[in-house]
């Protein structure tokens, strides 16, 4: 089974910041807006 999801929200509210926690990916997150303007794949197993 197979499920995709995205994370979705204001500018500067910490998206990067769960995003990293979930994937720990380790993609930039700074603290100014639009700081990733690409988006950032990860894959996690549940």
């Amino acid at each position: 089974m197979s499920l995709k999801c995205g994370i979705v929200g204001l500018p500067n509210v910490g998206k990067s910041t769960l995003f990293n926690a979930l994937t720990k990916a380790g993609i930039q997150a700074e603290n100014y807006p639009f700081c990733t303007i690409e988006p950032n794949v990860g894959i996690v197993e549940v």
